[in-house]
C-alpha cells in the first residue's frame, strides 16, 4: 500500500511540475521577474518571439531552473538513488524545457545579455560536470548519493528561495497580480506532492527540498 501511494504522489507531482514548465514567464512592463514560473502580465515567451526581442527580461531564472533539474535527474537515477525514477522523468524533461527557454533567449537576446547568458550557461554546465565527474568516479554506494542529493537540494533552495523577492513586491505594492492564486496553489501542492513522495520513501534530500517549496508558496 505504502508504494502505491509514493508511486500515486510521485505520478502527481510529475503532471504539477510539468503544468510548471510549460508555463512560460511573464513579466510587467521593465520589470524583471526573479523566478521563472510568476507571472504578472500578458508579455511571455511568445512576445519575446513576435518582438524578436527579449527586451528587459531576465532569463537568469532559467538557467537556474536548468541546473537544479539537471541535478535533480541525475540524483534520480537508479545506480544514484534507487527506487526514485520519476524524479529523473521529470526533471529529465524540465531540463528540455528549460534548455528550449534559454536558447529562445539567446537567439533574441541583445550581445550583451547574450554574453551574460552564455557566462551562465557555462557556469550551468561546468558545475553539473564537476558533479557527475565527482560522483562517478571519486565516490560509491551511500557516499554518492548523499553527494549528489546534496549537491541537488542546495541548488533547489536557491532556485525556490527566488519568489521571496516576488513576496515583498506583493507586500510593497499590496497586490497580489505578481503572484496569481492559480500559480501558487500549483506550486504548493507539487512541492507538497513531492515531500510526501519523499516521506514514504524515507528520502530526507527529497523531502527537504520539497518542504523549502511548499513553505515558500503557502
Amino acid at each position: 500500500m505504502e508504494h502505491i501511494a509514493r508511486f500515486f504522489f510521485g505520478v502527481s507531482g510529475n503532471v504539477i511540475a510539468l503544468f510548471l514548465f510549460l508555463s512560460p514567464v511573464r513579466v510587467n512592463g521593465n520589470r524583471r521577474t526573479s523566478t521563472p514560473h510568476v507571472s504578472s502580465d500578458r508579455v511571455t515567451f511568445w512576445r519575446i518571439i513576435r518582438k524578436r526581442s527579449t527586451e528587459d527580461f531576465s532569463g537568469v531564472p532559467y538557467n537556474m531552473t536548468l541546473l537544479n533539474c539537471l541535478l535533480s535527474a541525475w540524483y534520480g537515477l537508479p545506480f544514484i538513488s534507487p527506487n526514485n525514477i520519476l524524479v529523473t522523468t521529470i526533471n529529465g524533461t524540465g531540463s528540455v524545457i528549460e534548455v528550449i527557454y534559454v536558447v529562445i533567449f539567446l537567439i533574441f537576446a541583445e550581445r550583451k545579455n547574450r554574453l551574460r547568458m552564455l557566462g551562465l550557461l557555462g557556469i550551468v554546465t561546468t558545475i553539473f560536470t564537476v558533479v557527475v565527474l565527482v560522483s562517478l568516479l571519486a565516490l560509491h554506494g551511500n557516499g554518492r548519493k548523499i553527494f549528489c542529493g546534496l549537491a541537488a537540494t542546495i541548488f533547489s533552495i536557491c532556485m525556490y528561495a527566488s519568489p521571496l523577492s516576488i513576496m515583498r513586491l506583493v507586500i510593497k505594492t499590496k497586490s497580489v497580480e505578481f503572484m496569481p492564486f492559480l500559480l501558487s496553489l500549483s506550486v504548493f501542492l507539487c512541492g507538497t506532492s513531492w515531500f510526501i513522495y519523499g516521506l514514504l520513501g524515507l528520502d530526507p534530500f527529497i523531502y527537504v527540498m520539497n518542504l523549502s517549496l511548499s513553505s515558500i508558496s503557502s
